[in-house]
């Protein structure tokens, strides 16, 4: 069971999901996949800590109401740890990112919001306190992270240059696959938008996966709660079985039964 108290720097540490009914999204999430809410005080504002047992496994935070002016989506916002977020978003200001929120303090540790070249948005997070453990590639955590980018070259570039990470690319059906790994661990996946976003002119975007014991009936029950089913079940070979879901705010998210490795 994968913990850490402090986060690993150049991996994804956090996951945040940001909803209009903090209420019914706890509630959703709490009966999917078992997690329980804590309330804490942080600045700007209270907290939802979303843990398994006695281990963080993300947050979740309800959009202002000048968020909601502006027409920002439900959506779950991935993290990926920095030594000094200051000097990691001019960093990635210098390789094409657009700022979207400047370094801020927010509860245990710094943060910014950026969006990489292609558009699709991330935070920088710096820790300077210790929060407790957090889990991640257990069942009901996370599992992966997965960009699905207007330009993959051009993303590819950026990650590779931003965090050091290492860049395979892998035949998977139509198109090719990047692996991403990060001192030797592999811990993201980006793909090419298929035809159908890029005739839609879709965004960038990154999608968190979730491990789940059974990716069928877990797509079900979220259903059965409310949520949507974006992609069925399907099969990836010799990978496991996935699918697309959409909690009762419209934030996507992605289940999947890994294959065990080799």
């Amino acid at each position: 069971m994968p913990t850490t108290h402090q986060p690993i720097l150049g991996n994804f540490c956090w996951i945040e999901a940001n909803v209009a009914d903090l209420e019914q999204a706890k509630g959703f999430y709490g009966e999917l996949f078992g997690w329980q809410a804590e309330t804490v005080k942080y600045p700007p504002g209270d907290y939802t800590l979303l843990k398994k047992g006695s281990d963080q496994v993300g947050g979740m935070f309800a959009l202002s109401d000048a968020a909601k002016q502006m027409g920002a989506p439900p959506s779950w916002l991935n993290y990926v740890a920095v030594a000094d977020v200051a000097l990691a978003t001019k960093k990635a200001e210098t390789l094409g990112a657009r700022v979207h929120k400047a370094p801020f303090d927010a509860g245990p540790g710094r943060m910014s919001i950026i969006g990489d070249p292609t558009g699709a948005g991330l935070a920088l997070w710096q820790s300077t306190n210790p929060t407790g453990t957090y889990v991640w590639l257990e069942t009901n955590t996370m599992c992966w992270q997965e960009l699905t980018t207007t330009d993959a070259a051009s993303a590819t570039k950026f990650y590779v240059e931003m965090f050091g990470w290492n860049a395979q690319s892998v035949p998977m059906g139509d198109l090719d696959y990047t692996l991403l790994y990060n001192a030797g661990q592999m811990v993201a996946g980006l793909m090419p938008q298929p035809k159908a976003m890029v005739d839609a002119k879709a965004p960038s975007f990154w999608t968190v996966y979730f491990e789940v014991a059974d990716c069928d009936a877990t797509a079900e029950k979220a259903r059965q709660l409310g949520g949507s089913i974006v992609m069925p079940p399907t099969d990836i070979p010799n990978v496991g079985r996935f699918a697309v879901l959409k909690d009762l705010d419209g934030a996507a998210f992605a289940i999947i039964k890994n294959k065990p490795r080799p």
